[in-house]
C-alpha cells in the first residue's frame, strides 16, 4: 500500500517559510491594510529568500521546483497571518505562463524578476459583463503593422497598483473565419491609454481591487506571450495554478483560525472546566480539522498532478481543492468566531477581520457553483447544465 508523503525538502521549505510568516504575523498584515500600506517588506524578503521563485525554471533565476512547493509557501504564509495574495497571481498564473509559453526573449527578460520578487505583475480576465464565461469576453486586440491595439474593460483584477505589468487575457480575429479566440498579452501599467479605479472593498486586505480600462492601448508584437493560436491552452495553463494557490491561500487561513480557537478554548474557563472540554466546542473544531485535512490533501494532489502534466487529471483535482478549500475556511472562520462569543466579533481577536475573506474562498478564483457544474459534467458525465 502507498502512503503519501511531503518530501524532506517541501517539509524544510515549509518550515522555513513558516519561522519568517512568523517574523511578521498577523498584527503586521492587519496593521499595513488599516494604514494603506503594502506588505513589501515581507515580499522583497521572500523573494531574496528565493520563496516566491521556487517554482521558476532554475536557469531564470528559480528554485527550479514545481507549483506544489509555491502553494506550500502560500499556505504557510497564510497561516502565520501574513499571507501575499500577489502569490497566486505573480509567480504562479504569470509565471507559468511565461515560463510554458513565452520566448527565450520573454522568459530571460521576465522570468527573473519574478522569481526573486523585484517584479510584480498582475492578471486579467474577468470582465462585467462575461464573469465565468469567458468565451464572452470582449476586450479585443487588433494587429496594426506590426504593433496591437488593446480595447476593452476588466474588473475585479487585483493588485494592479503594485504591478509593473499586467497579463490581459484578450481575443483576436482570426484571418481566416473572423471568430475570436483568446490570445495573452503583457501590458505595461503606466501604457498610454491604459487607466484603473479602485473598488472598495469590505475586505481586510493590504492588496487592493481594480476596474481596468483599455482605450486603444498600443502594444510591441512581442507584448503576446505565446500564439496567438493557443489561446484556451495557454489560459488553463495559468488557470490550474490558480485554484491550487487559491486553495492552498484558503487552508492556510483556516488553519490559522483554527489555532486561535483552540487556544482560546484551552484557556477561556466559564464553568468547572476549560470551554475546549465541551463538546459544543471540540466538536466543532474536530470537524473543521478534519476538513482542512482533506483539503490540502486534495490540494497536494492537484499540484502533483499538474507537477506530472496530467492537466485533466490537475484540473479535476485543482477544482476540487478549491472547492474543498473555500468550504473548510468559511466553517472554521465561523466556528472560531462562535468559540469565541462575543469575542468574536472584537477586532482585538483578529477574526472578524478574517471574515469577509474567507468569504470570498467560496467566490474566487472559481465559484462554488462553477466548480459543481465542471464536477458534473466531466466527473460524472451528466448533460451540461448552462
Amino acid at each position: 500500500m502507498s502512503t503519501f508523503t511531503e518530501t524532506d525538502e517541501r517539509k524544510a521549505l515549509r518550515k522555513a517559510v513558516a519561522e519568517l510568516g512568523a517574523k511578521y504575523g498577523r498584527d503586521y498584515f492587519e496593521q499595513a491594510a488599516k494604514e494603506g500600506r503594502k506588505t513589501t517588506e515581507l515580499w522583497q524578503e521572500a523573494g531574496k529568500l528565493g520563496y516566491l521563485g521556487v517554482a521558476v525554471p532554475e536557469e531564470y533565476g528559480g528554485g527550479g521546483g514545481d507549483i506544489g512547493d509555491l502553494a506550500a509557501v502560500c499556505e504557510e504564509l497564510a497561516a502565520a497571518g501574513s499571507p501575499l495574495l500577489l502569490m497566486v497571481v505573480s509567480p504562479a498564473i504569470v509565471g507559468t505562463i511565461i515560463a510554458q509559453y513565452g520566448t527565450d526573449e520573454q522568459k530571460q527578460r521576465w522570468l527573473p524578476g519574478l522569481a526573486d520578487g523585484t517584479s510584480t505583475f498582475a492578471f486579467s480576465i474577468t470582465e462585467p459583463d462575461a464573469g465565468s464565461n469567458s468565451h464572452r469576453i470582449t476586450t479585443t486586440a487588433t494587429r496594426d503593422g506590426e504593433e496591437w491595439l488593446l480595447k476593452g474593460q476588466k474588473t475585479y483584477i487585483s493588485g494592479v497598483d503594485e504591478a509593473s505589468h499586467v497579463l490581459v487575457v484578450s481575443r483576436t480575429a482570426d484571418a481566416k473565419t473572423g471568430n475570436l479566440k483568446p490570445a495573452l498579452f503583457l501590458v505595461p501599467t503606466d501604457a498610454e491609454g491604459f487607466t484603473y479605479t479602485e473598488i472598495d472593498m469590505g475586505i481586510t486586505s493590504p492588496e487592493k481591487q481594480f476596474t481596468l480600462f483599455f482605450d486603444d492601448v498600443r502594444l510591441p508584437g512581442d507584448a503576446l506571450i505565446g500564439s496567438e493560436d493557443a489561446g484556451i491552452e495557454q489560459l488553463f495553463a495559468g488557470l490550474n495554478p490558480e485554484r491550487i494557490m487559491g486553495a492552498s491561500f484558503a487552508c492556510g487561513t483556516a488553519r490559522l483560525a483554527l489555532t486561535k480557537a483552540c487556544e482560546y478554548a484551552k484557556d477561556r474557563q466559564v464553568w468547572k472546566a476549560p470551554i475546549g472540554s465541551h463538546q459544543a466546542i471540540a466538536h466543532p473544531l474536530a470537524q473543521s480539522y478534519i476538513e482542512i485535512e482533506m483539503a490540502r490533501l486534495m490540494t497536494q494532489r492537484a499540484a502533483a498532478l499538474y507537477a506530472a502534466g496530467d492537466h485533466m487529471g490537475a484540473g479535476e483535482a485543482a477544482n476540487m481543492a478549491k472547492y474543498a478549500a473555500g468550504e473548510a475556511v468559511c466553517n472554521t472562520v465561523d466556528r472560531a468566531i462562535q468559540t469565541h462569543g462575543g469575542n468574536g466579533l472584537a477586532n482585538e481577536y483578529g477574526l472578524v477581520q478574517m471574515l469577509a475573506g474567507s468569504r470570498l474562498s467560496r467566490i474566487a478564483p472559481v465559484s462554488r457553483e462553477m466548480v459543481l457544474n465542471f464536477i458534473a459534467q466531466f466527473s460524472l458525465g451528466l448533460p451540461k447544465s448552462y
